[in-house]
């Protein structure tokens, strides 16, 4: 039976802007620009001269910098957050476009400083960079360096920003239009229901194999029907990018990425290459569950279903609870901050019509608190997702301390207090427990959770790697992007899951091959970081909070590399990256003893 016990729970905006009509917004837009004009004129042409500028005078631009784009974060992420919530209605469409053209506008005015800053010799870069004066924004200007050889001219990259507005914007907006407006019918308990693309991916963790099975079915064929909109626009964000690439002389389409969330191409390889050679630890998994379901085989509608005795359903009262004496036992300065998330109605986590899939976190800037959007389907595996995004919640709010060119972190640590959430609160639910059969089904939720952010995470970057190669070479078909989607998971698969026609469409709704190309790895990077932090912190106990609190305050203010160290972590040896695989492998042992346990 489908719950709704986070009906009405939905946030608070007015931290931002009392409504979409609020006259604010178009006074703050207005003040952008106006001090975008005023930035330009007394900037322009000051930064790349002979020498260098004075480091007070680069500052005196930085810190202004800094003061527009908050102001603009402010707005842009209001309008993004309403469309995100419903993005059906039309007044909300409407902002988020206006905003995005007007932001847009104010930044090609801003657009020369960084571009002066790059035109920069590297010699008097590398000594502005080193002032005593502008040490707070170090790595900040030595991290837009990296970027100098794939810049192009002031007018270009007006005119891509521009364009793109109309352009791999506008198809982003489609693909969110489309996916928040689908809906499926299923017959449940006699009577027919129109469900969300997230109450049909929750129906797929029910006991009930023939629900699953005709959830799957259902799913997949309703997203088929509109999969050559979707193919047409997945194929077209590829090719931009792929002609993005050419122009700014990125020598393959992961690059710029990479240089994004400051790691290099061979750390990233390595950690992929140990991943696929850990793949046996799935299989041994799904033959484990096979067994458990008493099943020749899972199929893929399997691989989620529950076995031992479920925490169901877990209301959100629940959730919050839980969660919040999982974080305080942690450090109560984890648990302050989540309760203001719940207490200040911070949190979306109401299902409905035209909201946004998944769930996210925005962090507007350092000035405000973070908002957090899911889609809580009573589950214990919502439970994790709520504890995830209050993790990034944690962080966005810890990294306050830093000003707007520091605090955002890039993707390789932004999942780290995440994940590192989740663990809290798995491990707070497994102590309690005294059942054999629930332990069961909490560790077996958090294999599979691990599984979803690890292995798959790594097939959706394969997958992406290989469409784009064969992009190269003509359009996709509907037909061509479902058959490698099939060939990259296989591999994850393997012959212990059935795997099943209509899941060709398995990539169709994944947002972040939309938006954010190239994202997953990070989850990889961010799940493996913490399993590895984890076995620190239950080493070290107490002493292990400081550091990490630090770390997370520290937010971007500097390279992952560096802010890692002081935990002694390496991401380019493949030890370090073996140690997470150790740790999930640890976790399938562990099941395996109790299931010897209760003699199943």
């Amino acid at each position: 039976m489908t719950t709704h016990s986070a009906e009405g729970i939905r946030w608070d905006l007015t931290d931002l802007f009392s409504s979409y009509d609020d006259p604010r917004i178009e006074v703050t837009l207005n003040d952008c620009h106006h001090r975008a004009e005023a930035f330009a004129r007394r900037f322009r042409g000051t930064i790349n001269i002979p020498g260098g500028p004075p480091p007070e005078h680069l500052l005196h631009g930085l810190t202004e910098l800094e003061e527009i784009e908050e102001s603009m974060s402010r707005v842009a992420n209001y309008s993004s957050l309403l469309y995100a919530a419903d993005s059906l209605r039309a007044e909300y469409q409407d902002l988020e476009q206006r905003v995005e053209q007007r932001v847009t506008g104010a930044r090609n005015l801003l657009l020369f400083f960084e571009l002066e800053w790059l035109e920069l010799n590297d010699e008097v870069a590398e000594r502005l960079i080193h002032h005593l004066t502008l040490k707070p924004y170090s790595h900040y200007l030595k991290n837009l360096r990296r970027f100098r050889p794939h810049r192009l001219s002031e007018s270009e990259e007006k005119v891509v920003n521009e364009k793109d507005n109309t352009g791999r914007n506008a198809f982003g907006r489609l693909f969110s239009e489309i996916t928040s407006s689908l809906t499926f019918s299923l017959e449940q308990e006699g009577k027919v229901k129109e469900l969300t693309l997230s109450e049909m991916q929750a129906l797929l963790h029910q006991p009930d194999r023939q629900l699953r099975k005709t959830a799957w079915e259902t799913l997949f064929e309703g997203l088929s029907r509109h999969g050559q909109v979707l193919t047409f626009i997945y194929d077209t964000l590829i090719q931009d990018h792929l002609t993005m690439d050419r122009l700014r002389h990125y020598p393959n389409p992961m690059i710029e990425r990479h240089l994004s969330n400051e790691i290099d191409a061979e750390a990233v390889s390595r950690m992929m290459e140990v991943t696929e050679a850990n793949y046996g630890i799935a299989h041994d998994y799904f033959r484990l569950k096979a067994s458990l379901l008493r099943l020749p085989r899972i199929a893929l509608y399997d691989q989620y279903a529950p076995v031992g005795r479920e925490l169901t359903p877990f209301n959100f009262a629940q959730a919050q609870q839980v969660i919040l004496d999982a974080f305080g036992a942690f450090t109560p300065v984890f648990r302050d901050i989540a309760n203001e998330f719940f207490a200040k109605r911070w949190i979306d986590a109401e299902i409905r019509k035209g909201k946004r899939g998944g769930a996210f976190c925005a962090s507007p800037s350092p000035q405000l608190h973070p908002y957090i959007l899911c889609n809580y389907t009573d589950n214990l595996r919502d439970v994790m997702t709520v504890a995830h995004e209050l993790g990034h919640g944690l962080h966005g709010t810890l990294s306050r301390k830093q000003s707007f060119l520091n605090f955002d972190t890039p993707l390789t640590t932004a999942e780290t207090a995440s994940v590192f959430g989740e663990m809290l609160v798995f491990d707070y639910l497994v102590e309690r427990q005294s059942d054999p059969q629930v332990r069961v089904a909490l560790i077996a939720g958090k294999i599979e959770d691990a599984f979803a952010t690890v292995f798959r995470q790594n097939v959706l970057t394969r997958f992406e790697q290989i469409v784009f190669s064969k992009r190269q070479a003509g359009r996709l078909t509907p037909q061509a992007i479902g058959h490698l989607w099939i060939n990259a998971n296989e591999k994850y698969y393997g012959d212990a899951v059935e795997m099943l026609e209509g899941y060709s469409w398995g990539w169709s709704y994944i947002p972040h091959f939309i938006h954010t190309r190239f994202y997953c790895y990070s989850y990889v990077f961010g799940e493996l970081l913490v399993l590895s932090l984890y076995r620190m912190y239950r080493e070290q106990g107490k002493d292990f909070v400081p550091r990490y609190l630090a770390l997370l305050e520290a937010g971007g203010s500097d390279s992952p590399e560096a802010l890692l160290r002081p935990l002694g972590v390496d991401f380019h040896d493949p030890e370090f990256w073996q140690k997470g695989f150790d740790e999930i492998r640890s976790l399938v042992q562990r099941v395996e003893k109790l299931v010897e346990q209760i003699g199943q």
